[in-house]
């Protein structure tokens, strides 16, 4: 088995909250991970069966009374009505002792109403851990840190850990799915088909018309092509011929089930007149954005005009991993303005602001960065910056502003 970097994150959690919370998308490994915590006492039970479901539902009570704590639920999502009952549970621990924690491990897809139900039911009781598909860092089992732009370190993990352009590609359409990496006779395409099927089947068909559910896969074909690139519903509805207001509510259903995020536009008051306000868009996982988008291959994709978009997608998505999977807080941005002057990635980490374009090439100058020079007047403090691309090695191109290897991240 993989070992994944935010284990460390849930075994803190569980020792300090009653209540912890492994959220994320299908696949990508939440139940795994709390099954571990079997051999360590908890019980298990699954949402999946219809008979354990039906009765969480109709009766919560009893259901957590034949199933006590310590306790893994799984799927938790599939019966909202325990919020409030294991709420009653955990505040009755609390008046026998002051250390109620680790009493339920809960694992669920973002979807539905789950993260509303949590926050009114089980607010301060309950650790959210969220979680994403594999990282480079835990394929190759290399020690996975946040991207802290440290010269020697990264230098030295791209020197050890080299990325040829033709590997990036191909990891980029394999995609980051635990089970693709743990069962060797799995056929990429026949994963994501699938994936797209049980995905459409079992959380969508609960949200959409039945009518509508090919107008909705043309929709998620159309949105995977368009990865870090700016979201422009009028365009969108255009092409499929729907109106806004669908378009609206089937990107919010791809980011509750955590399909998708969006990057808000970097804006200080003094700019807020001249920015593009529309955010950009992007997949969690390159693998699904190339299933959908008919990239199919890694030189499909090369040649293909999206091929600097999937990059700048799994740059971005490797660096939230290297901050998010360590438990560090950061924001995340872009900037671009009515000039047409574009920073990819403006990083804010501990009040410090990081300039970061991405690259699909090897060799760029200073002129690659002039729009560098529009956040030069900001109130944060000026870190390290530079392009993240498929050189070698870290190369500079001014003061604080270099090229790095994207293998070092």
């Amino acid at each position: 088995m993989i070992q994944r970097t935010i284990l460390k994150q849930i075994d803190e959690a569980i020792k300090s909250k009653p209540v912890t919370l492994i959220t994320g998308a299908r696949q990508v490994g939440k139940s795994t991970l709390a099954e571990l915590y079997i051999e360590k006492g908890f019980s298990y039970i699954s949402l999946d069966s219809m008979s354990e479901r039906m009765l969480a539902k109709q009766d919560p009570h009893l259901f957590l009374s034949l199933h006590p704590f310590p306790l893994i639920i799984d799927e938790v999502q599939k019966a909202p009505e325990l919020f409030e009952v294991i709420e009653e549970i955990v505040n009755k621990e609390k008046m026998k002792r002051k250390d109620n924690y680790g009493m339920y491990i809960l694992t669920g897809s973002q979807i539905y109403r789950l993260m509303n139900k949590v926050s009114e039911s089980l607010a301060g009781r309950v650790a959210i851990i969220h979680m994403f598909p594999l990282s480079r860092n835990e394929i190759i089992s290399r020690k996975e840190i946040p991207f802290a732009f440290n010269l020697r370190n990264i230098n030295s993990r791209a020197k050890h850990n080299p990325l040829s352009p033709l590997d990036l590609y191909n990891l980029i359409v394999k995609g980051f799915y635990p089970e693709l990496y743990s069962n060797s006779a799995l056929k990429i395409n026949q994963f994501y088909s699938d994936y797209v099927e049980s995905y459409l089947e079992k959380d969508v068909s609960e949200l959409i018309h039945v009518k509508d559910k090919f107008v909705f896969r043309r929709f998620l074909e159309l949105i995977a092509s368009l990865t870090g690139q700016e979201l422009v519903y009028d365009s969108i509805a255009k092409a499929l011929g729907v109106d806004i207001k669908t378009i609206q509510s089937w990107i919010s259903i791809l980011l509750a089930g955590d399909i998708i995020y969006l990057l808000e536009p970097f804006n200080e008051l003094s700019m807020t007149k001249r920015l593009v306000k529309r955010p950009k868009l992007y997949f969690n996982d390159t693998g699904l954005a190339c299933f959908l988008a008919h990239l199919d291959s890694p030189e499909t994709l090369r040649a293909s005009i999206f091929g600097g978009h999937f990059v700048e997608t799994y740059i971005i998505n490797e660096l939230r991993k290297s901050f998010i999977n360590n438990g560090e807080s950061v924001g995340y941005y872009y900037y671009r303005d009515s000039n047409n002057n574009e920073i990819d990635l403006v990083l804010l980490h501990k009040g410090t602001l990081h300039r970061i374009e991405c690259k699909s090439g090897m060799q760029y100058n200073l002129s690659s960065v002039r729009s560098f020079k529009q956040l030069d007047n900001t109130k944060y403090t000026l870190g390290t910056s530079g392009i993240i691309c498929n050189s070698d090695v870290i190369y500079p191109l001014d003061k604080d502003i270099y090229v790095f290897p994207l293998s070092g991240i």
